[in-house]
């Protein structure tokens, strides 16, 4: 019998791939935040993000959240981010902070180096295997991307492989599959 903390980490790396007090602290370390300024910037509760991060909950459950997070991630992630002057950081944490879900996507990013002065344009974001790692855990729970592989794999066994691993296996194990699906058989 596992205790709820342990339960509740366990879902966060079946949902999201890993603990989210991993992610929520690559951001906070990243942009130099306190928890509650993150938690603004996120629209959570400070509150709510602490047990987050400690493992007393298990999910977001607000989809506008959710789609903060993985927007902030992307912008954030972009090697451009560390050029730009910090006026104009505080500036797109801003805009994040006031984002509604409708407006932010998945795979984009606003980062672009700051001597452009043309308005910010959208970037591919720098990790393929999170995208499609999210969005197949927005669209599915673990138990029906498990279900639509099974159901795959007598007539098409390679996709459901790829729903497997990609949907419900642990990032390193997916980003290993991607690699290796893009480069071939070694």
């Amino acid at each position: 019998m596992t205790d709820a903390h342990t339960r509740n980490v366990d879902r966060q790396i079946e949902w999201y791939g890993e603990p989210l007090g991993d992610r929520f602290g690559r951001l906070l370390a990243r942009l130099g935040l306190s928890q509650a300024q993150l938690a603004g910037v996120l629209g959570l509760s400070a509150p709510m993000l602490s047990q987050l991060m400690s493992g007393h909950r298990s999910k977001i459950s607000s989809p506008a959240v959710l789609s903060r997070l993985l927007h902030l991630e992307a912008m954030v992630g972009d090697a451009a981010w560390d050029a730009l002057p910090p006026d104009e950081q505080s500036r797109r944490l801003a805009d994040v902070r006031a984002a509604e879900r409708s407006t932010l996507t998945m795979v984009t990013s606003e980062v672009q180096p700051a001597a452009e002065a043309a308005p910010a344009r959208p970037q591919q974001a720098l990790d393929p295997v999170s995208v499609i790692q999210d969005v197949l855990r927005a669209v599915a729970s673990a138990a029906e991307l498990e279900g639509a592989a099974d159901r795959l794999e007598r007539d098409y066994p390679d996709l459901a492989e790829a729903l497997r691993v990609l949907g419900t296996g642990r990032t390193p194990d997916a980003r290993a599959y991607y690699t290796r699906i893009l480069t071939g058989p070694a």
